[in-house]
């Protein structure tokens, strides 16, 4: 069987890069390992890999500068593996250019499920496939064509902040969006840390009309102090 992607994995802990290498094989997978950095940088312009999997603290290099320049020039999902659990150390991966954070200790099926949805988003811009336009689970139909937005098949009214909102997590579903990512493509422009309450305060009329319990959201998941994840499966 032909491999159908490749995941590279910079981890300056060999012991770790094992555990992940064997977690993850698989015949349709190849699997390159990096032991720093710059050996990471390499890897990625030779192999150009489908996904990157990194940790934030490697020996030769600051791992948020490591993503930005990588980001630079490659278009591989990046998922951060990290033992940093800070809030602000997640965000600033995220808005460094990485596309997911996983802290560790995780779960191998956990890391596969996020790097299932990285394929599938990066097998989209591959195909050109357009964005998602029609959105439907078992309670929730959001169609884009003609805007309209269903709750177990009554129409729900949102307002144009609520809809663009909705269809920005539905765009990047399954990956984490952080607060100031929403705030730039809602609201335009940069916007400061004091705009967030702008952000909690429309996701949660957004869950109000469309999660069956608001109060144990099902698809609008809260990442605390980072973002959101809109969740398909």
């Amino acid at each position: 069987m032909s491999v159908k992607y490749t995941i590279l994995i910079i981890e300056d802990e060999k012991p770790v890069r094992k555990f992940l290498s064997a977690g993850l094989h698989t015949e349709e997978c190849k699997i390159v390992e990096a032991a720093d950095g710059k050996e990471g940088i390499l890897f990625a312009t030779q192999y150009m890999p489908d996904v990157i999997l990194v940790d934030l603290g490697l020996p030769d290099v600051d791992g948020l500068d490591l993503i930005k320049r990588i980001r630079e020039w490659c278009k591989a999902a990046i998922i951060v593996i990290s033992a940093r659990w800070k809030e602000n150390e997640k965000v600033a991966a995220l808005d460094a250019g990485a596309d997911d954070y996983l802290t560790k200790p995780f779960g191998m099926q956990e890391l596969s499920a996020r790097i299932r949805v990285a394929l599938r988003h990066r097998s989209r811009a591959k195909e050109g496939e357009p964005e998602t336009l029609l959105f439907e689970n078992d309670f929730l139909k959001v169609d884009q064509v003609s805007r309209m937005v269903f709750l177990n098949g009554e129409v729900v009214h949102l307002t144009p902040i609520e809809y663009k909102l909705l269809t920005i997590m539905i765009k990047y579903s399954g990956k984490v969006v952080t607060h100031r990512q929403l705030l730039n493509e809602v609201w335009g422009g940069e916007k400061g840390d004091d705009f967030k309450q702008y952000v909690r305060v429309y996701m949660a009329h957004l869950r109000r009309k469309l999660e069956p319990d608001p109060a144990c959201p099902k698809i609008l998941i809260t990442e605390a102090g980072v973002g959101y994840r809109f969740v398909t499966d």
